[in-house]
């Protein structure tokens, strides 16, 4: 008997995050959520019990799919740590604004002549601290869910995903480019842990979602 996703919980994250300036100003990036739906679709087509913490999209979620919708880096990481351990996998397929206001505006900044500074501070890293979490479980011998990754990178894409999955103790990580984004499509390469490399043609994201869960089986 082949393995079964039947009944599994998958907790995805999707979409981009804003992070204000002012009441009508934010940073943000152009991730548009496909990626995470065609997660989604493709859990619940084998069978998965799926929730997705998506940040502001203009797409609709697949049915039979909870969502919990979050605007920032902050809320996306309250949302996944509350739900973290109830799931048998994570997937980080949202593209989480690097920085934020060091200091948020209530008022409007006005127009001025000239140039504008300003101060940001980092956001925090929420699946390099999942997976904190996770070595810290598994020392311990205790279960943790599997966590998968992606990474975005314009120069030597492979290597500094590898840094990531190791650094960040990724059973998986997907390496694609900024091409993807708002895209219909991705060309991927999806590296595992135990050193297994499987490089995508350019696909329909709902294909390399189904390539991503088949090669997670080996970890699941």
């Amino acid at each position: 008997m082949g393995f079964s996703w039947r009944g599994l919980r998958v907790l995805i994250t999707s979409g981009p995050t804003r992070e204000f300036l002012d009441p009508v100003r934010f940073l943000s990036n152009s991730s548009s959520g496909k990626m995470g739906w065609a997660l989604a679709s493709e859990a619940r087509r084998l069978g998965a019990k799926v929730t997705v913490i998506s940040g502001p999209v203009s797409t609709l979620p697949p049915k039979g799919v909870a969502v919990r919708w979050v605007e920032t880096a902050l809320e996306m990481r309250r949302q996944v740590l509350k739900t973290a351990e109830n799931a048998d996998l994570i997937i980080s397929a949202a593209a989480v604004t690097d920085w934020r206001a060091k200091v948020f505006s209530a008022e409007k900044i006005k127009k001025k002549t000239g140039a504008v500074e300003l101060s940001l501070i980092p956001n925090p890293d929420i699946i390099g601290e999942v997976g904190e979490i996770k070595k810290r479980k598994e020392a311990k011998a205790l279960k943790f869910p599997a966590l998968i990754g992606f990474a975005l990178e314009t120069k030597d894409p492979e290597s500094s995903a590898l840094k990531k999955m190791r650094g960040k103790n990724l059973d998986m990580i997907v390496a694609n480019s900024p091409a993807s984004l708002s895209s219909e499509n991705i060309r991927a390469t999806l590296l595992l842990k135990n050193g297994v490399k499987r490089k995508l043609t350019l696909l329909p994201k709902r294909l390399c979602a189904r390539a991503i869960f088949k090669e997670a089986e080996a970890f699941l």
